[in-house]
């Protein structure tokens, strides 16, 4: 293990941190969780990632350790329950295409272990990707945020998922990031929470800024695009057309484009183009992580844009 820090110590890489899981769909199961389908699409980008999660100890644990190395992602930081079940989550497309989640409570990722191992892994991580659901649990919540405490790129994905959302924990988090994706319905529950009536993105978007004292925040629109909001700039970008097979992860995936190009500091234009490209790519596919080649969404975004 240690030989495996020192190398990555000299590799780009970055962590994410949470739900790893089955989600059951009428016809199939795939592996998933927010924070998996990040880790999983940065990666077809070509970055080194590594999920920092928990599994139980049974067959369906086995099952996702397999098709996880499957995939070359490595499974070294997810650790084993002997208690608590693998993830599960019954998933429902419905006749738009969108997608909702029926989330088992209690299981192995509400329970991850606060490990030094984890703490040095962070600790050199060009970014560390979070989303809310994981902090639902007094267990895996509390290692969040030793986590935090350690990370150099604070990257939060709001990720509201109902009934598991608790406005103390989001303020908290919220507070400890440095860069936050949010789509716009997530932003209006926001400023909900904090009694500030919406008005219009940008004076939303740069209330919460302040409020929070956050340097980036992502607003991503579905089929109307995203805009990237960096101190007093923001870069818009439209959505690009598209057949949509489902939107399961498209959220996700965008968050892994702008991942790829945000931590080699490129223009923030091809950082936001890039997040809107993979999003789109990934929601004219099947799932949140379908089979492809990097060379097919190349291919996909020289022809978008």
């Amino acid at each position: 293990m240690l030989e495996d820090l020192m190398m990555t110590e000299k590799n780009p890489y970055i962590v994410c941190f949470g739900e790893v899981l089955w989600d059951i769909f009428p016809e199939d199961s795939r592996a998933g969780g927010a924070p998996f389908n990040v880790a999983y699409n940065v990666h077809k980008m070509g970055i080194d990632v590594k999920m920092l999660s928990k599994i139980g100890d049974d067959e369906l644990g086995k099952k996702l350790t397999d098709q996880i190395k499957s995939w070359g992602i490595t499974t070294d930081y997810i650790q084993i329950d002997k208690k608590y079940p693998t993830s599960t989550v019954i998933a429902k497309i419905d006749e738009y295409n969108e997608a909702t989640y029926d989330i088992v409570d209690n299981v192995a990722w509400d329970h991850i272990e606060f490990l030094n191992q984890d703490k040095e892994l962070v600790s050199n991580a060009e970014a560390f990707v979070f989303g809310s659901l994981s902090a639902r649990n007094e267990k895996t919540k509390e290692t969040l945020l030793q986590l935090l405490k350690v990370a150099k790129l604070k990257i939060f994905d709001v990720n509201f998922r109902p009934p598991f959302i608790d406005f103390e924990v989001i303020k908290m988090l919220l507070h400890q990031s440095d860069i936050v994706k949010m789509n716009k319905a997530e932003m209006k529950q926001i400023l909900e929470f904090i009694d500030k009536d919406y008005k219009n993105e940008e004076e939303s978007v740069a209330f919460i800024q302040d409020y929070f004292n956050i340097s980036e925040i992502i607003l991503t629109k579905g089929n109307k695009g995203a805009r990237y909001f960096v101190e007093d700039k923001n870069y818009s970008f439209s959505a690009v057309p598209i057949t949509v097979a489902d939107t399961v992860g498209s959220g996700d995936a965008f968050l892994s484009g702008f991942i790829s190009k945000r931590i080699q500091n490129q223009d923030p234009e091809e950082i936001v183009k890039q997040g809107v490209a993979l999003g789109a790519f990934i929601t004219s596919k099947s799932g949140a992580c379908p089979d492809y080649e990097y060379s097919e969404f190349k291919k996909f975004k020289e022809l978008s844009f």
